[in-house]
């Protein structure tokens, strides 16, 4: 596999996990969703993270969930299925399984329970990369997985290993990007993953977004996104902005619950998070249900 046999970019959109009153996955929202994802402007898929409560699901649940999201995209676009494992052998296990269900690229965050050093951290993504033959994007978000990645380390990895060809970044820091492309002479392809450093990825050149946003707020960070390949800036600025308050409130209310929240005020209910996660608090929904109002009136 070269570094460019696939190229991921723009509005990459985390769906959550719907779950009916018997607590089980309700395929038929899950598949509602991913329609609903695609139609207002993803430009792929990538169920499993965090927002797709991961960590709480099963070996058959989590299969069921990536199987289903692959079919119902039917290659319509690229799905990036996510990987999150405290072991090297679950992650394989995982990895492999998405492979078999017809995943585009994994996206692999590493967990730590002990404090992981770059020699094991590297190791991690070698074995992950030669167990499967899809394009691995490098997760690195140390706020849920406890695991910060220098720009260095990741791109080591990208340099020497085939099928590492993308970075998601997620420690709200803009400076990491900038050196991930500096050290990469822009050849390593970088997506945000802190929502209120959207506008800042884009201008520092970010390939793409990832993002839960678009659950909520429809083809709002799709129109960011066209605005920047216009090289609109003023444009771009005004549907930030617009955006903003909504983009920190998920970020600040935790995913899944503020996500689940959003989706039950605008008329698709798809259940609680799993415990231990609780739901939105009345207050947090009523703050949440303004924004949306808000924003909603803005594009009206």
């Amino acid at each position: 596999m070269t570094k460019t046999a696939i190229e991921f970019k723009g509005i990459i959109t985390y769906p959550i996990t719907p779950f009916n009153n018997t607590g089980d996955i309700d395929v038929p929202k899950l598949e509602q969703l991913i329609e609903q994802l695609i139609c207002t402007g993803s430009n792929a898929i990538a169920p499993l993270g965090s927002t797709g409560e991961s960590a709480y699901l099963n070996d058959d649940e989590w299969t069921l969930v990536a199987s289903t999201c692959v079919n119902k995209i039917d290659k319509r676009v690229p799905v990036i299925v996510g990987i999150s494992e405290l072991t090297t052998q679950n992650a394989i296990k995982r990895a492999k399984i998405a492979e078999e269900v017809g995943a585009d690229a994994i996206m692999v965050l590493p967990a730590s329970y002990w404090k992981l050093s770059d020699d094991e951290i590297f190791q991690h993504y070698v074995s992950i990369a030669k167990a499967v033959n899809l394009p691995v994007m490098i997760y690195n978000n140390p706020a849920t997985s406890g695991i910060d990645m220098s720009p260095e380390l990741i791109v080591s990895m990208f340099k020497s290993i085939s099928n590492v060809t993308m970075v998601k970044e997620s420690s709200g820091d803009i400076q990491r990007m900038h050196k991930i492309r500096l050290l990469s002479n822009n050849e390593l392809p970088f997506y945000n993953g802190c929502n209120p450093l959207a506008l800042e990825a884009f201008a520092a050149g970010a390939t793409g977004w990832c993002t839960a946003a678009p659950n909520l707020i429809s083809s709002w960070p799709h129109k960011l996104y066209e605005a920047f390949q216009a090289e609109d800036i003023t444009l771009a600025r005004e549907l930030f902005y617009l955006q903003l308050p909504i983009l920190e409130f998920i970020l600040k209310g935790g995913l899944p619950s503020t996500i689940k929240a959003g989706l039950k005020n605008n008329g698709f209910d798809v259940g609680d998070p799993r415990k231990p996660v609780f739901p939105l608090s009345l207050p947090q929904v009523n703050k949440l249900n303004i924004l949306l109002k808000e924003l909603a009136s803005a594009e009206s």
